[in-house]
């Protein structure tokens, strides 16, 4: 099992956000997470990626268990075993494709020649080897995005977490990413949890998980 987390409560002031949910994800599944605005995904997707505490319950990544690690054991955990691809992608403006690729290698302490490979083989598999140099004002929306598909790819991590990452996608582009998913996951192997309101994702993962005030109710 990769992620295994159980009971797991998060309120934020008087506001009760997530209420008891125990979760299991098998590797090399596609998992989405669907249900009403407010229903507590993206704080669950949150807690699951390490960038959030529950307030009580636990959560195991790969048997590890998250809550007993320090903020940098954390940190470099997360770098080394999780990507994030959210609805906005987040790039940083003023650097090219190439460059925001990297950023999460230079952070793992890879070196610049290793690193800068690796990004130039996710672009050539993602079919963007020609836009290297080019900063994010010079992509389309569907381009900018499957670059920070390959930032989140970098490190090689177990598990790929992303938060509507279609949302903001015309519905040519957010095709293309969907299928991309299940590419990336014949060839590397990585498991994916999806928080999405898009139906057709949703139909095509392997599994869809129902949550509502806070809870998994399928």
């Amino acid at each position: 099992m990769l992620i295994r987390a159980q009971n797991i409560h998060k309120s934020y002031g008087t506001l009760q956000v997530l209420k008891g949910v125990d979760i299991e994800i098998k590797q090399r599944e596609i998992v989405s997470i669907v249900g009403p605005s407010g229903a507590g995904k993206s704080t669950l997707l949150h807690i699951i990626g390490t960038l959030d505490k529950p307030d009580t319950g636990y959560v195991q990544i790969n048997n590890t268990d998250i809550n007993k690690l320090k903020d940098k054991q954390l940190s470099a955990f997360r770098n080394k075993h999780v990507g994030f691809v959210f609805q906005f992608h987040h790039l940083l403006p003023e650097f090219t494709a190439l460059e925001n690729i990297c950023i999460p290698a230079f952070i793992a302490k890879t070196n610049k020649d290793e690193a800068e490979k690796k990004a130039l083989d996710l672009l050539q598999f993602l079919g963007l080897e020609g836009r290297k140099n080019h900063k994010p004002s010079e992509l389309s929306g569907g381009e900018q995005q499957r670059i920070a598909v390959a930032r989140a790819l970098i490190n090689n991590p177990d598990l790929v977490l992303a938060d509507e990452p279609s949302g903001n996608l015309d519905s040519a582009s957010a095709k293309e990413l969907h299928q991309l998913f299940f590419t990336l996951r014949e060839k590397f192997g990585q498991t994916f949890v999806i928080v999405t309101h898009n139906n057709e994702l949703a139909g095509m993962t392997d599994r869809v998980l129902t949550m509502r005030d806070g809870i998994i109710v399928s």
